[in-house]
């Protein structure tokens, strides 16, 4: 799980940064974050996260979409 906004490098930038390395390429990436725009959506998926999910939710909400992704459902 990543926030789209963070210190010194983005959600974005950290999640390109993982799918460009042979070793992290294939984690699930969750981006969380506040920015609900459709083009926050586009850039978040483009940046090469699994799923995009936008402050507030719930934790349900989160434990559904983490749960999709590792198949721990």
């Amino acid at each position: 799980m990543l926030d789209v906004t963070m210190p010194d490098m983005t959600g974005l930038e950290v999640c390109r940064a993982l799918r460009d390395d042979a070793e992290t390429a294939d984690i699930p990436i969750i981006l969380l974050t506040g920015r609900g725009q459709w083009l926050d959506v586009a850039s978040g998926f483009d940046a090469g996260a699994d799923d995009y999910l936008v402050k507030p939710f719930t934790a349900q909400d989160l434990l559904t979409r983490v749960d999709a992704l590792t198949g721990a459902g």
